[in-house]
């Protein structure tokens, strides 16, 4: 049986992906801020210490063996130019530690776990399209982040594809979440269509499919990859 770890999975792409991983027959636990509910331990990564933390309670639970690392949590909080300049400093920062720090800090963990045991491992990361083509005027940390963990993705391939270490990474555009409807009607609703030539959002369950994928079938001769699912609205 596999084990994972998936982190932001109590709502929106993470819960779906739960459920499509549980119903394949892996063996998850989940990750949320909160932490309610079976199969799902509290982590806040917001706090320093909560990724390193959340290794160790996953890897108890797991019996002392993951062997897929999902990196899927992550916010989406504007953080306008016309802030003080300590607030935007400290909403830059807040923004790089939940979507990019945290997620560093547990492949790290992971790949050491990997090279320990001198077993193979899977990391899946839930980048965005933001991270190839930028995004609002209000969300440079987020493109960063997102950026930054394709760059990380890619190393990671690299280095560790000889230890049966390897690593796939989605880029989302919008997908049909409460984060992801919040901005869409800052940004103008539904108008916002206009740029994806599919002429919708993502469901959650697309991209969970995307996630087992990776997570379970993808053959090793994709590590490296990069999975596009935006309906077409950043082509490379």
């Amino acid at each position: 049986m596999t084990n994972i770890l998936l982190t932001g999975a109590s709502r929106g792409i993470g819960a779906a992906a739960m459920a499509m991983l549980l119903e394949r027959g892996a063996n998850v636990i989940g990750q949320s801020t909160a932490g309610h509910g079976e199969r799902m331990l509290r982590a806040d990564f917001a706090q320093e210490d909560a990724a390193s933390e959340l290794w160790g309670a996953a890897l108890e639970a797991l019996d002392g063996r993951i062997d897929v690392l999902i990196n899927n949590a992550g916010v989406f909080a504007a953080n306008p130019l016309v802030r003080t300049d300590e607030e935007w400093a400290t909403g830059w920062a807040d923004g790089l530690r939940v979507n990019l720090t945290s997620a560093a800090i547990l492949s790290r963990l992971a790949v050491r776990h990997w090279r320990d045991r001198k077993a193979g491992g899977r990391l899946v990361h839930v980048a965005s399209r933001a991270g190839h083509r930028g995004d609002s005027p209000d969300h440079w940390h987020y493109a960063a982040a997102k950026a930054g963990m394709l760059a990380m993705h890619k190393t990671i391939a690299r280095a560790y594809g000889g230890d049966g270490i390897v690593s796939f990474a989605i880029a989302p555009g919008f997908v049909d979440t409460a984060m992801a409807g919040d901005y869409l009607a800052s940004r103008g609703g539904d108008g916002i269509l206009q740029d994806i030539p599919l002429g919708r959002v993502a469901t959650p369950e697309e991209i969970a499919r995307v996630i087992a994928f990776c997570a379970l079938d993808a053959p090793a001769s994709m590590t490296g990859a990069t999975l596009d699912a935006n309906g077409a609205s950043y082509v490379r």
